[in-house]
């Protein structure tokens, strides 16, 4: 399937912004079940500085803002093409190692929530109980519309009983690593069946089973990613991924929007 994405990122501030950086993870990555086609950055109200690979073999691009700027406005485009592989990516590949995906991160720290939750996992083989966990997450964890926060926790989300997909992610990280599995984060675009237009983009989780390599989940969809979804960055937990960070000084009263359309191109006849 042939995806056309378009992504824009627009920031307005009452007061100018003397200096700030941005850290953008916007481009999808070639490989695994995709093929980026084409892709672009263009910046309104200030510049993109470099371009590098970080630890996670994320595309990172360095934005800066322009001096005394009250409007930064970031748009991403391009056409991505994605093969179904019933959401296993394979082996491992980069230059962090297997073992890193063990590591525990304060979004991602175990407590008595993640644990009880890993007793409740049934399954004889590795695969069935991964899908076994990602049941029992979105049982525990309802998906509710701005009921969380960037720096929420995976046992903060199981103790409030409801979150996003960010929560589901990092409390099926959490509990995965708890069972043996490594596991990350992934965030990226989905096409939506109803709507083209959305307002963020979407995340789930991977986990590393032997003699299958990366496999992932989306507890908040209930499915294994398929041909509509597209893998942008991955991390340790939401911080390593997520598709904007920065600092600024200066431009006080921040307002953001954020507009994302995701389409299937039609076949040529």
């Amino acid at each position: 399937m042939r995806l056309t994405i378009r992504h824009t990122t627009r920031y307005s501030f009452e007061s100018p912004v003397t200096y700030g950086l941005q850290q953008l993870r916007k481009t999808p990555k070639t490989g695994h079940g995709q093929e980026v086609l084409t892709w672009s950055t263009t910046v309104s109200g200030g510049q993109k500085e470099l371009s590098y690979h970080d630890h996670m073999n994320n595309l990172v691009e360095l934005i800066s803002f322009e001096k005394d700027a009250q409007e930064l406005v970031i748009s991403c485009e391009g056409e991505v093409e994605v093969a179904d592989n019933h959401g296993v990516v394979g082996q491992h590949r980069g230059p962090s190692p297997l073992w890193l995906f063990d590591s525990v991160t304060p979004l991602t720290k175990p407590g008595a929530g993640v644990r009880a939750l890993v007793k409740q996992v049934e399954g004889e083989t590795d695969l069935e109980r991964l899908h076994a966990l990602s049941k029992l997450v979105g049982e525990a964890v309802t998906y509710e519309v701005g009921s969380s926060h960037a720096d929420g926790s995976a046992e903060e989300a199981l103790s409030e009983g409801k979150g996003v997909c960010q929560d589901h992610a990092h409390v099926f990280i959490s509990a995965a690593r708890e069972m043996g599995f490594p596991a990350r984060y992934v965030s990226g675009y989905l096409m939506m069946n109803d709507r083209t237009e959305q307002d963020a983009t979407h995340a789930w989780a991977e986990a590393h089973v032997r003699g299958l390599g990366w496999v992932g989940f989306d507890v908040s969809n209930e499915i294994c990613p398929d041909q509509r979804y597209v893998r942008v960055a991955t991390g340790l937990d939401y911080r390593d991924a997520a598709p904007v960070t920065g600092t600024r000084y200066g431009g006080e009263g921040e307002s953001l929007s954020v507009e994302i359309e995701v389409i299937q191109q039609q076949e040529q006849q």
